[in-house]
């Protein structure tokens, strides 16, 4: 029988997954102004304060402390919203002094080669805009449990939302839109254990994207106008997969986003794995992802070996409604084992056979 998830089940889990015990005595709770510096509250706090932020800021922001909540006013005159500065900080200029990000939660650990030494836990960031960084709204490097809500990251050069080399981030019910390459983005993490839960992500090339990374849920989300909706993708370098993507909406992904230095030409796909293991689609609505321009991953459900050729192998897409998609509702490249298909209502598949309508 298939699995159904509503939007109330998605708003229920995400809930449950946010919430925390009580703040432990001596907690301070902070209030910074329009004019007023958040990293310089940011500095001054302890592991379990709380810092609320409304007005507008140009700078960004250096979290390297335990347990610290940034809370954003979300709406009205009194929004909370991150620019960039006109001197970033150093530690925030991740890849060079052009690559700037807003949020940085950062562990301690060296940028180069992954390695972590120390892992910042439980940091929160919620109720914001982060608009226009040229590199990320928000990054997690060497980061256990941070918790990423209700934010709105738009416009951002690279990625929205996305945490690398990290465990336990949940990325909950924010809208990440028009940013340079993923709106939500889960790298380099083996042991990701992520919960990206109940977001709206469109304008990107990847709505989704999880990366050389494993132990994942992909639940409640909204993936549209990207270029692909969300992609797992192995040989970047290593394995991706353990994963779940269920009770998504997943629809008119047809943005085309030209070839780069690692990554083919991307229009119109709907999921993809690429090389992945383990991936279970299903319950999800996957409808007129149709590309723009030519591109070898276009189609509902796509799933073929990873550019480095890893086959994709124990994937499970079931379930799902999967139709007017183009060229293909379900695509397989016919490599890897244990991939199923069936059953699922969609019409058109290559090789032919693999939806009902094509038998």
């Amino acid at each position: 029988m298939a699995y159904r998830w509503t939007t109330a089940s998605a708003a229920a889990f995400g809930a449950l997954l946010f919430a925390v015990s009580a703040a432990p005595a001596g907690a301070a709770d902070v209030t910074v102004g329009q004019g007023e510096s958040i990293q310089a509250a940011v500095d001054a706090a302890s592991p379990g304060d709380t810092i609320t932020v409304s007005g507008r800021h140009r700078e960004n922001v250096v979290i390297t402390k335990d347990r610290i909540t940034l809370r954003g006013v979300p709406r009205g005159p009194d929004r909370a919203v991150l620019r960039p500065p006109k001197q970033p900080a150093e530690a925030c200029a991740l890849g060079g002094p052009n690559d700037i990000s807003g949020f940085c939660v950062l562990g301690q650990g060296n940028l180069a080669t992954g390695e972590i030494t120390r892992q910042v836990e439980g940091v929160k960031i919620t109720g914001f805009k982060i608009n226009a960084f040229s590199a990320f709204g928000i990054i997690a490097f060497g980061a256990k449990d941070a918790t990423f809500r209700e934010n709105l990251a738009d416009h951002n050069g690279e990625y929205g939302i996305t945490a690398f080399n990290s465990t336990g981030t949940r990325i909950l019910f924010n809208r990440t839109r028009n940013d340079g390459e993923a709106g939500v983005y889960i790298g380099d993490s083996p042991n990701a254990n992520a919960s990206v839960i109940g977001n709206r992500s469109s304008g990107n090339t990847f709505g989704v994207l999880f990366r050389n990374a494993q132990h994942a849920r992909f639940v409640g989300n909204r993936l549209n106008r990207n270029c692909a909706g969300i992609a797992v993708l192995a040989d970047a370098p290593g394995p991706a997969g353990d994963a779940v993507v269920a009770g998504n909406r997943i629809g008119t992904n047809t943005r085309a986003c030209p070839a780069g230095d690692e990554e083919p030409a991307i229009s119109g796909a709907g999921v993809g794995i690429v090389g992945g293991h383990d991936v279970t689609v299903v319950a999800n609505q996957i409808q007129r992802n149709t590309p723009s321009a030519p591109s070898p991953f276009a189609g509902g459900v796509v799933v073929v070996s990873g550019l480095g050729g890893t086959p994709p192998t124990g994937n499970v897409v079931q379930g799902n409604l999967i139709r007017f998609n183009r060229p293909f509702d379900i695509v397989w490249d016919g490599t890897g084992a244990g991939n199923l298909f069936d059953p699922n209502h969609c019409d058109t598949s290559s090789p032919a056979g693999i939806c009902p309508s094509t038998g």
